[in-house]
């Protein structure tokens, strides 16, 4: 945008010169020429009355003296000619050119003749100029003058210069003058583009000072910060909203859940115990959603934070914590080999919960017999990890809804989940600069996969999350937290898994 500015103001700038130094260096070389030719004309006259004798009596008289003088002294060629076009006296360095024919046609004719009009440093004729010699009204002959032009031509290459000179000078001028102006005009631009971009990457505190550049731009960026200061504070506000909502009802759904254990014992008909079965589902499906949600809210908040951990370690971590659920649905859920530590970059507890998040949803929907493998390797500068499952997979316009909030399969709808696994999965790996991927795996299944950004230095990574941080499914109390913030079920109901649309 600077340099289209200051492109703009120096060919207006360029143009203005033009405009105003052609006619100028045109007037400077006609005028050197004009002074030139009246010199040579009144000079051509005197020689004109001096030259009538010479002329009427046929002896060249004080002519001849005086045209050897003036060709000594100034170095210009003159001659008198007759009307028969005789050359009668002429001076030594007289030669005759191509100017002089012209010369001699109007001299001859009456009227005195002077070439060329202007002057250029390009052209190498002399100055000719010519008078008519008279005598009562007749015309006897001519006096022509051709004077060398390398003086007039010297002294319009030195204005032509100056002129040259004097513009790009206006032009570096006017350079300077617009970098600083358009510097001056675009700084507001130039920080508001920052600032947005470093909105847009998490920090929200971020803003532009609205005390730069014109009048225009300063309203532009103090509307702008009024603006972030809008948004931010609706996003906080609905975030605390969520938080607040999710914790808040965890205690009455206790509460609620415990009541309904506390009738099992009094019902004794086996419609009466399906239903009080079902309620409790119910509750622990209202417990799922909410920790969901509080994990998500907090997942968000994450800002700019990071932590480098071991990849590798955390996925052997999450592969044992979740054999016991896996074993339970007869799955075969592996890791592949991992030779060294891989270490990367990324917000507190992103790989382990995005981790359950996946193998949770590739276990639950592998069914009877499948098989999930998790596999960690380092990739493109980063470190990527896959999980690959054996399931009925998803097709393509599912796998782009499968990080919406609440999304769920149509197929899946009565399967336990809340919708929010891979959404939360998708918003701590953004947090981390990271990727999450998803594409159909052959001959069947689905293969979820994990990018991070490289530790700067291994060498100095912390040690990796202790392993079990987030226990799987099954493995946690009522009212506790299960992986990927799924609250896991009671320890008394059948073990099953609780996040988001399938991933396998």
């Amino acid at each position: 945008m600077r340099r289209r500015l200051v492109i703009s103001y120096l060919l207006l700038m360029v143009l203005v010169l033009i405009a105003l130094e052609t006619p100028l260096a045109t007037t400077l070389a006609t005028r050197e020429a004009d002074e030139v030719r009246a010199d040579r004309l009144a000079d051509a006259t005197r020689f004109a009355s001096l030259a009538g004798p010479a002329l009427r009596g046929g002896v060249p008289g004080p002519i001849g003296g005086e045209l050897s003088s003036y060709d000594e002294l100034y170095g210009i060629g003159a001659a008198v000619v007759d009307r028969d076009r005789r050359t009668v006296v002429a001076s030594r360095s007289w030669q005759v050119g191509s100017g002089t024919e012209a010369a001699l046609d109007n001299a001859l004719s009456g009227q005195q003749f002077s070439f060329p009009e202007s002057v250029w440093p390009w052209t190498g004729g002399p100055v000719v100029v010519a008078v008519p010699i008279n005598d009562g009204g007749e015309v006897l002959g001519a006096v022509v003058i051709a004077a060398p032009a390398d003086g007039v031509r010297r002294t319009v290459t030195a204005w032509w210069l100056l002129l040259a000179a004097t513009g790009i000078f206006a032009v570096l001028a006017c350079v300077l003058t617009a970098f600083g102006l358009a510097g001056w005009v675009l700084r507001p631009v130039t920080e508001l583009d920052a600032v947005t971009h470093e909105i847009a990457e998490g920090d929200r505190g971020a803003r532009v000072q609205h005390r730069l550049g014109p009048p225009e731009l300063r309203r532009l960026a103090a509307s702008f910060n009024n603006m972030a200061d809008a948004v931010s504070d609706v996003m906080d506000r609905q975030r605390a909203f969520v938080a607040h909502a999710s914790h808040q009802l965890r205690n009455p759904l206790t509460a609620l859940r415990l009541r309904v254990e506390e009738l099992g014992p009094s019902l004794t008909d086996q419609p009466g115990r399906a239903e009080h079965r079902l309620a409790l589902e119910e509750t622990d499906r209202l417990a799922l959603l909410l920790d969901a949600l509080l994990t998500l809210a907090r997942a968000e908040r994450e800002e700019n934070e990071r932590v480098t951990v071991d990849a590798a370690a955390v996925a052997a971590s999450r592969v044992a914590a979740w054999q016991p659920l896996a074993r339970h649905r007869s799955v075969a859920l592996r890791l592949a080999p991992v030779a060294d530590p891989v270490y990367a970059r990324t917000v507190p507890t992103a790989v382990d919960q995005a981790l359950d998040a996946l193998i949770d949803n590739a276990v639950k929907f592998s069914g009877a017999g499948g098989e999930v493998t998790v596999d960690v390797r380092p990739a493109d500068d980063g470190v990527a990890l896959e999980v690959r499952d054996t399931g009925p997979g998803m097709t393509l316009d599912q796998l782009d809804q499968a990080t919406e909030r609440f999304w769920r399969a149509p197929e899946v709808q009565n399967v336990d989940g809340a919708g929010l696994g891979l959404t939360i999965v998708a918003v701590l790996v953004d947090a981390s600069d990271g990727r999450l991927t998803m594409r159909l795996a052959q001959p069947r299944g689905l293969v979820a996969g994990l990018w991070f950004p490289a530790a700067p230095d291994p060498a100095t990574a912390s040690d990796p999350l202790p392993p079990g941080t987030a226990a799987p499914t099954g493995e946690t109390g009522p009212g506790e937290t299960g992986p990927a913030g799924d609250a896991a079920p009671p320890r008394d109901t059948p073990l099953t898994g609780g996040t988001a649309a399938p991933v396998g």
